[in-house]
């Protein structure tokens, strides 16, 4: 979302935003702004510091409960208003030069990106195994998939914080995936959640790759 009234400033962040593959909303008035802010999701919002008023909506940005934690970007004449204390992740000095901001555009999409990606869950439908703290071995069923944990179902039920070696292969990758894992939450029917918390580095970065070679398969 970009907030400002400054059309030709908007006109030229509409253009980079386009060429980077990102849906843009613009709202002229705060009010309506903070309105759509508070009931729908919105990965990034920049904001022109140049308008009276905005220096108190930055101030509920970063502290209000919203539907989403957007990338806070502040666009503006810096020798105006101060950006650097605005408390911004980004900032955008005006007059906007084209190739700073798709630099800066660039930087914050990767960080909305990344945000996204660390809480995607791809669902499956695999099979793995499962080796229990006792050193037992039972079979489970990964149902969906994320870069940090997975949902399962095992044949048996797991405990609370339990930590097992997990096994299962991915989709047309040709060695399988191995991690030890944490229980995060089970139930009495072998639904569980587990989080990783040691994984090679090797088997980490295929991991990443595969779940976000899905993400933007989903995407487009």
């Amino acid at each position: 979302m970009i907030v400002s009234r400054d059309w030709q400033e908007v006109s030229v962040l509409e253009c980079i935003l386009s060429g980077l593959h990102i849906d843009v909303d613009v709202e002229s008035h705060l009010d309506r702004a903070w309105s759509r802010l508070s009931k729908s999701k919105v990965d990034a919002v920049i904001v022109d510091c140049d308008e009276d008023g905005t220096r108190e909506f930055l101030r509920k940005l970063r502290t209000a409960p919203l539907a989403s934690a957007p990338v806070i970007i502040a666009s503006g004449s810096p020798n105006q208003n101060g950006l650097r204390g605005t408390g911004a992740t980004f900032l955008v000095e005006k007059p906007v030069s084209v190739e700073r901001a798709v630099h800066t555009l660039s930087a914050a999409r990767n960080l909305i990106l990344g945000e996204r990606l660390r809480y995607h869950r791809q669902s499956l439908d695999l099979p793995g195994s499962l080796k229990l703290s006792s050193g037992r071995r039972v079979k489970a069923r990964v149902v969906n998939l994320s870069k940090t944990g997975t949902k399962i179902v095992s044949q048996q039920p797991l405990s609370f914080a339990e930590t097992v070696l997990m096994r299962f292969s991915l989709p047309k990758v040709k060695s399988s995936i191995e991690v030890e894992g944490k229980v995060a939450w089970a139930n009495s029917q072998g639904h569980a959640g587990i989080r990783f918390v040691q994984i090679a580095p090797h088997t980490d970065r295929k991991l990443q790759l595969w779940v976000e070679q899905k993400y933007f398969q989903r995407a487009h």
